[in-house]
C-alpha cells in the first residue's frame, strides 16, 4: 500500500543522516554541558538552562534565516546555474555574518532582563558569567550555518556532519578539563562549559571551510568571493525567504524558552527538570530536523524541475519516515521516563539529595508529555521544510505564530501555574501548540501542491 512512498526511504536517509548527525552534534554540545554541569548541582543546571534560553532565542533567528540559502542553491543546482548558486551563497554568507553580530549585540542588551523575570536569585548569579561566554559563540555558529546550508543545497550533507562531530570531540575534552579543573587547568564550573562551547564552534567553521574548499563540486564557489560586492535583487530575495523562516523557528524556540522562564517562576528544581526534558526532546527533534532539511532539498530540486506530482509524493515519503521515527521515540520516552532523568544528576550527592530527587520526579512527568508530542513535532517540522523548498514562507510564518503564541502559550501560562498543573501544565501547552502547527502546515502543503499539480496538468 505504501510502496510508492517507502521506495524513497533509502535515498531520503542517504541525504538525512548526515544532517541528523550534524544537528545532533549541536544538541550534543548541550547534552554534554548538561550532563557535566548537572554533577555540580540543580542550581548550576538551572543556570545553564537560563543562560541558554537567551542564547537559543537569538540562535533560532540566525539558523532560521540561514535556511533561505538551501532552497536557492538546490534550485540553482538542479538548473545547473553556477552564477545563481554562487550569488545565493555569497549573499547568504554576508547576511549571516551581519546577523550574527547584530544578534550578539541583542543578547548583551537583553541580559539585564534576568533580574526582572522572577527567576531564582542563585540561578541568575551563576547564569550571568556563563551567558557572557556562550553569547560570543553565536557569531561563529551562525557563520557556520551559512556554509552548512550552502553545502546542504548541493546535497553534500556529510561536510557539516564531519565538522560537527570533530567539534563535539573538542567540546567534550575542553568541558572536562575546564569544568572540573583537570590536568592543571583551573576549575571554572559552568564558565568552563561556555569556553568549551566557544572553542568547538570556532573549530566548526575552520573544518567545513577546508572540506568545501577541497570538494570538486564546491571549490569554485569558494574562490574569489567578493563578499562586499552585492546585488540588491539577490539580497532582497534572501531576505524575503530568510526573515519569515527565521520568524518560524523563532516562534517555536521562543515558546520553549518561555517554558524555561515559566518553570523558573516555580523554582530552581522545576527549571532544572524542564532543562532535562527539553534537552532529551531536542535530541529526538534533531531527527525530524534532518528530515525537514531533506524535504527542503528534494522539494527544491523538484520545484526546479517543475515535477509537482513527484514533489508531493517525495514529501509524503519523508513525512511517513518522520512518523515512524517519532513513534519509536514516543515509545522510548513512555517506557524510560523514570530512567532518563537520572543520567543528568548525581543522585549520591548528599548535599543536594532532596533537590535532585525532586528534579527527577518532575522531569519524569514531563517526558510523558514529551512522548505525546513527538509525532506532532515531527509532522510540523517536516512540512515546514517542504514549504521552504517550495519557497512558501509568509503564510506558514503566520500559521506558526497562531499555533504557538495564540494557542500554545496561553495554554502553558494558565495550566502552568503552581495551583493548577505546574510544570506538567506548561508542557501540555507545548503539546497543544505543536499539534496545532502540525495540522495547519500539513493542510497548507497539500493545498499548495494540489494547486500546482492541477495548474501544471491544465497547461
Amino acid at each position: 500500500m505504501f510502496s510508492h512512498l517507502t521506495k524513497e526511504f533509502r535515498y531520503n536517509w542517504k541525504l538525512a543522516y548526515p544532517v541528523i548527525m550534524g544537528m545532533l552534534g549541536h544538541t550534543f554540545v548541550g547534552f554534554v554541558d548538561n550532563m557535566m554541569v548537572g554533577q555540580l548541582g540543580a542550581a548550576e543546571l538551572a543556570a545553564v538552562s537560563l543562560g541558554n534560553s537567551f542564547f537559543f532565542v537569538a540562535m533560532s533567528l540566525g539558523i532560521g534565516f540561514s535556511t533561505a540559502i538551501t532552497p536557492l542553491v538546490a534550485e540553482a543546482d538542479s538548473a545547473n546555474d553556477f552564477k545563481k548558486g554562487k550569488s545565493a551563497f555569497k549573499h547568504g554568507l554576508f547576511l549571516c555574518i551581519v546577523l550574527s553580530l547584530l544578534l550578539y549585540g541583542m543578547i548583551l542588551l537583553a541580559k539585564p532582563l534576568m533580574y526582572f523575570m522572577k527567576q531564582p536569585e542563585e540561578v541568575v548569579v551563576l547564569a550571568m558569567p556563563y551567558l557572557n561566554i556562550v553569547a560570543i559563540s553565536l557569531v561563529p555558529l551562525i557563520i557556520f550555518q551559512g556554509f552548512k546550508q550552502f553545502s546542504d543545497g548541493f546535497s553534500l550533507t556529510k561536510h557539516a556532519m564531519y565538522a560537527t562531530i570533530i567539534a563535539n570531540v573538542l567540546n567534550v575534552g575542553f568541558n572536562y578539563v575546564l569544568i572540573f579543573g583537570k590536568f592543571g587547568f583551573p576549575k571554572m564550573g559552568i564558565v568552563g562549559a561556555g569556553i568549551g562551547t566557544l572553542i568547538s564552534r570556532v573549530a566548526m567553521i575552520v573544518i567545513i571551510w577546508i572540506l568545501l574548499k577541497n570538494d570538486k563540486k564546491t571549490k569554485a564557489f569558494l574562490t574569489h568571493i567578493k563578499l562586499f560586492v552585492l546585488d540588491s535583487l539577490m539580497l532582497k530575495k534572501i531576505l524575503n525567504l530568510g526573515l519569515p523562516s527565521a520568524l518560524q523557528m523563532f516562534f517555536e524556540v521562543a515558546i520553549f524558552t518561555a517554558a524555561i522562564w515559566l518553570s523558573g517562576v516555580l523554582g530552581k528544581n522545576a527549571q532544572a527538570a524542564n532543562q532535562i526534558a527539553l534537552n532529551l526532546s531536542s535530541m529526538t527533534f534533531m531527527i525530524a530536523m534532518g528530515l525537514s532539511v531533506t524535504a527542503m532539498i528534494r522539494v527544491g530540486n523538484q520545484k526546479g524541475l517543475k515535477n509537482y506530482v513527484e514533489l508531493q509524493r517525495i514529501a509524503k515519503s519523508i513525512f511517513l519516515m518522520g512518523i515512524l521515527f517519532a513513534s519509536v521515540f514516543a515509545l522510548l520516552f513512555l517506557v524510560f521516563h523514570d530512567v532518563f532523568p537520572t543520567f543528568y544528576l548525581d543522585l549520591k550527592d548528599v548535599n543536594n539529595y532532596l533537590d535532585n530527587q525532586e528534579v527527577v520526579a518532575i522531569a519524569s512527568k514531563l517526558l510523558v508529555v514529551a512522548a505525546l508530542f513527538q509525532i506532532s513535532d515531527s509532522i510540523q517540522v517536516v512540512f515546514l521544510g517542504a514549504l521552504r523548498g517550495l519557497q512558501d514562507v509568509k503564510i506558514p510564518t503566520l500559521m506558526t505564530f497562531i499555533a504557538y503564541w495564540m494557542i500554545g502559550f496561553p495554554t502553558s501560562y494558565f495550566l502552568g501555574k503552581e495551583a493548577v498543573y505546574g510544570s506538567t501544565g506548561i508542557w501540555i501547552g507545548l503539546l497543544v501548540g505543536l499539534g496545532s502547527a502540525s495540522i495547519f502546515l500539513y493542510l497548507r502543503f497539500i493545498y499548495l501542491t494540489n494547486r500546482l499539480i492541477q495548474t501544471h496538468t491544465n497547461n
